[in-house]
């Protein structure tokens, strides 16, 4: 009993704050998974299971304590396109495909590449999805006539931007008096409270439902409509893995800023097995999976919440929510939610961003911009895997201005000796090449790697040129100090190479 307990609340965590926490996110997942589905040309439902079984599912068994998971507006636009073009059935199917793959990295540990995010990349990433987040709520500030969406105008705006500001205020000044009580729940309450005691006109959530029919009932099971051949395995095969990748991003990065925030570690590689199994379920259950939510995730976090009792109190939750209560869940102003997700963002964003940004080297200032902006336009995927491909190419510039040698003669026979220092590797090859005067070096040259290492095949390929121009020249060239592997790949230039087996090292080289 006391390891279960263990479990759901680690040491350090307080069953009040979870179970509050869990209540208050549970509450802000109604709107976003509506929001989301409907993103998607899908039923309500279909948003709010997924919330339901994503929520519990990776509570339960993922990787990191606190965070919360359910049906996310990244899924939501690449599954649109399937709905779109295809049928449900595809849908489902590219689902649960989805969550095979996720398990799949989680079991061969690869969650870990997932993670290994240089910090400008982090912070770009949630500077966007703080972005993203609130131009989500900006809808919230439209009506739908005639088919289109137009801005709330007049009182009717002004009174929503007064409710907001009032969840927000108390969002932000309740901690202050007392922790024992989610800001963000008594927010909600009181705000629902206030327009209900004065009866303010103001929209509601059951104002998202119109004309949309809510079936109150437990999800239940069922097979997707889908053949399974070649044919269709190439149409849904694609979605499934831009799927998996996107959903394991904003997972593992959600994870890797809750760690940074609760100075504690979470493990990618269960929560990659614990999403894939969520979205698995979702298939089978007319659900639209989805993954972490870094909104709902940083409520819970800043509520208070550090164990996996606050997930599964949220799930538990919603799912009471959609089956007894919801008549009183459609009644709940949609400002008192837009206000904590508006504190949500304040808190989310790196506003430090504009502080350090005019301190740190250009290139670093450049990725943050640049995936910020990704994200915004495009997706989370795109943008990381932007930022990493500009990161790796700003530490390779970076990286091979550090090579050079020193040089020293030797009396006894005349000798030259390059002390090489650095790393070889494709971004130094020019400069390796320039380090050597070829036409006024003695006859007799020593180039000692030591303190260097040759990484790839363009160094060897590199070391290869240097010795035919000494060799073209008439002089002897003696190579000290590389792996046995060298040896092998340099071919005939590698019987210039002294052997020591004390000395020499013993490393591979990359040469594909």
């Amino acid at each position: 009993m006391q390891s279960l307990k263990n479990y759901l609340l680690p040491k350090g965590s307080h069953w009040n704050l979870d179970l509050l926490s869990g209540i208050t996110v549970a509450l802000a997942l109604v709107p976003e998974a509506i929001a989301f589905a409907l993103v998607a040309h899908l039923s309500p439902l279909t948003g709010l299971y997924a919330a339901f079984f994503m929520c519990l599912i990776t509570a339960v068994f993922g990787g990191r304590p606190g965070m919360i998971s359910g049906a996310t507006g990244a899924t939501a636009i690449v599954l649109v396109s399937i709905v779109v073009q295809y049928n449900l059935g595809y849908m489902f199917a590219a689902i649960i495909l989805m969550g095979l793959i996720q398990i799949a990295i989680g079991l061969l540990s690869l969650g870990k590449f997932i993670r290994m995010m240089p910090k400008p990349v982090m912070v770009g990433f949630v500077n966007g999805l703080a972005i993203v987040i609130f131009m989500a709520q900006l809808e919230q500030f439209k009506i739908h006539v005639d088919g289109g969406a137009v801005w709330l105008q007049g009182s009717a705006l002004y009174l929503m931007i007064g409710l907001v500001v009032l969840a927000m205020l108390i969002t932000h000044y309740l901690p202050r008096l007392t922790k024992k009580i989610p800001a963000a729940l008594m927010a909600i309450i009181s705000v629902t409270a206030l327009v209900y005691i004065f009866h303010i006109d103001t929209r509601v959530v059951g104002d998202m439902l119109v004309g949309s029919n809510i079936d109150a009932s437990f999800p239940s099971f069922s097979v997707p409509e889908f053949t399974l051949n070649w044919a269709s395995f190439k149409v849904i095969a694609p979605f499934s893995v831009i799927l998996a990748i996107i959903g394991l991003s904003e997972s593992l990065m959600t994870l890797s800023l809750i760690d940074e925030i609760t100075k504690t570690r979470g493990y990618g590689d269960r929560e990659c097995i614990a999403q894939g199994a969520g979205n698995i379920v979702c298939g089978f259950f007319k659900a639209m999976g989805g993954c972490a939510m870094i909104g709902q995730s940083m409520i819970n976090i800043r509520s208070g919440a550090r164990g996996r009792l606050s997930g599964i109190v949220a799930g538990i939750s919603l799912l009471i929510f959609i089956l007894f209560t919801w008549g009183l869940i459609v009644m709940i102003p949609l400002a008192a939610l837009v206000g904590v997700m508006f504190m949500v963002v304040f808190e989310t964003f790196e506003w430090a961003t504009f502080q350090f940004i005019r301190k740190i080297p250009v290139q670093d200032a450049l990725i943050i911009v640049t995936v910020t902006v990704v994200t915004v336009a495009t997706n989370l995927a795109i943008a990381v895997v932007v930022g990493i491909i500009m990161a790796s190419l700003v530490f390779a510039w970076e990286t091979a201005k550090h090579i050079y040698a020193e040089e020293e003669m030797i009396d006894a026979n005349g000798s030259k000796v390059y002390k090489l220092r650095g790393p070889l590797f494709f971004g130094s090859t020019q400069a390796f090449k320039e380090l050597f005067h070829i036409n006024d070096d003695p006859n007799d040259v020593i180039i000692d790697f030591m303190h260097s290492r040759v990484a790839d095949h363009s160094a060897i390929d590199a070391i290869k040129y240097i010795a035919q121009e000494y060799i073209s020249a008439g002089k002897t060239l003696h190579l000290k100090h590389l792996s046995l592997e060298c040896k092998e790949l340099l071919g005939k230039a590698g019987d210039l190479l002294e052997v020591n087996v004390l000395e020499d090292p013993d490393y591979h080289v990359v040469t594909d």
